[in-house]
């Protein structure tokens, strides 16, 4: 005989993508911008078709079953699909184009930017504005709402429904005042770690993997102050003799847009002599916005605002 298969519909696909997302009949419903009573019945609906009861309480929560949680990735990709599919054409008419644009970055990410972004818009696109908000820990679920259009930095979560792209890889350089002792001579590791530093940590951490590289030479460095953002520190960096971390063009790249930020202030770049992690900045966004011809404008100028552009240098530390 043959097998009938489940009839799940677009509909349906839509929200088994937010209940298993959400863990949470009344979450997905606000998702959804349905009742609570109506996901129900639809939950009801899908644990007939499906033959599992997918969200299941426990305690004071629901939890997904093991069907769930094997159902989670493929449910969320479908839907992209489907938005993807159903999605108006790519062309678009800046001139024409009428939007707010919600990013997330960090302030130093938000300041080149910013420039770059706006710039040619006022230009090609006058009827864009922009919306920087600063990073939190809710990028994820802030993309999959759309709360933000597209999340810039270092992003650090790979939910399966995000499309991230790369837009340039980073190194770190010491940021001194102009005169700074640290400027004066070879910089060693013994001569880093003597220095006062200030550090950049949105959850106010002292350490990072500048600690860590000391410690490979059995130093450790003197930390004065912890700051929530990278201008901050810089200023502080530029009116007094501490030392914070700039990220810099690797060697052989052409300069970065954010580096500027550091170079407006007067820092002088110092060569490090240990060996960090990189920083990769990429862009982030839900894949209901892949196909909209507004959202590839913005990722396009996105692209163009922060990439090197052309071989100024040699993107070495001056």
């Amino acid at each position: 005989m043959p097998v009938s298969s489940p009839n799940l519909d677009a509909n349906l696909a839509v929200a088994l993508d937010a209940l298993l997302a959400e863990c949470s009949v009344t979450l997905a419903a606000a998702r959804l911008r349905t009742s609570p009573a109506a996901m129900s019945r639809t939950l009801a609906r899908l644990r007939r078709v499906l033959r599992d009861p997918l969200l299941v309480r426990a305690g004071q929560t629901m939890v997904l079953t093991p069907r769930a949680e094997a159902l989670r990735d493929e449910a969320a990709a479908v839907v992209g699909r489907l938005e993807a599919l159903l999605a108006p054409g790519g062309d678009v008419d800046p001139a024409a184009l009428v939007r707010t644009f919600t990013v997330q970055a960090s302030d130093l990410v938000g300041a080149a930017l910013a420039p770059g972004l706006l710039g040619p818009a006022r230009s090609r696109a006058p009827g864009v504005s922009l919306r920087v908000l600063t990073e939190d820990g809710e990028a994820g679920p802030a993309l999959r709402d759309g709360r933000v259009d597209l999340e810039i930095g270092a992003v650090d979560h790979s939910d399966p429904e995000t499309r991230i792209e790369e837009l340039v890889t980073l190194r770190f350089a010491a940021g001194v005042r102009a005169g700074h002792p640290l400027g004066q001579g070879p910089v060693t590791p013994a001569r880093l770690a003597e220095a006062d530093h200030v550090v950049v940590s949105r959850r106010g951490h002292f350490s990072g993997p500048l600690d860590a590289a000391l410690a490979g030479h059995g130093l450790t460095r003197r930390v004065t102050a912890v700051l929530p953002g990278h201008l901050a520190a810089m200023a502080l960096a530029a009116a007094s003799d501490v030392v914070c971390l700039v990220p810099v063009a690797r060697p052989g790249e052409p300069p970065t847009p954010i580096t500027d930020a550091a170079r407006a202030l007067g820092l002088d770049l110092v060569e490090i002599p240990v060996t960090l992690p990189p920083l990769t900045i990429s862009m982030a966004w839900h894949p209901r916005h892949s196909a909209d011809g507004a959202h590839q404008w913005l990722r396009d100028a996105v692209r163009r605002a922060l990439r090197p552009a052309s071989p100024r240098g040699a993107g070495s530390v001056p």
